[in-house]
């Protein structure tokens, strides 16, 4: 049996530090520093040549749990669904009425980072909210 490996999460996207930014917001994460040599995204992005500046940033979980988010420019824009999304768990163990609430809390904290709310799924018992980033990459309040 092969040793459970760490992972990080890539997004692609237009303004990796927006992005980035907003990510830190919802899931509690920090910025990254981009290498040990510089002490900020903004001194390592001056350095950089003007064509690679805000090429990418990444973010981490302080506690060192969850993975690491990379963020990377890519030319092309988003064009479909996501194939894969974040869940951001804040319901758990929750149902019905109790459950919709938190979840109906957490998405009003996060509108006001950028995201955007697409639609709410509830059956009575289980719920969660579809919602977009600040690029329109969709991921669940769950």
């Amino acid at each position: 049996m092969s040793p459970i490996r760490k992972f990080q999460v890539t997004f692609d996207c237009a303004e990796p530090v927006r992005v980035a930014r907003f990510w830190c917001e919802v899931l509690g994460y920090v910025m990254a520093p981009p290498s040990t040599e510089f002490a900020t995204w903004e001194e390592y992005d001056l350095s950089q040549p003007p064509e690679k500046r805000g090429s990418w940033c990444a973010c981490s979980d302080p506690s060192g749990v969850g993975p690491r988010l990379y963020f990377q420019r890519v030319p092309e824009g988003k064009t479909v669904k996501n194939r894969v999304h974040l869940d951001v768990r804040v319901g758990t163990g929750l149902v019905g009425e109790e459950r919709l609430a938190t979840l109906e809390a957490e998405a009003e904290r996060l509108l006001a980072f950028g995201a955007v709310r697409v639609e709410v799924l509830y059956d009575g018992t289980d719920s969660c909210i579809v919602m977009q980033d600040v690029e329109g990459n969709e991921f669940c309040v769950d």
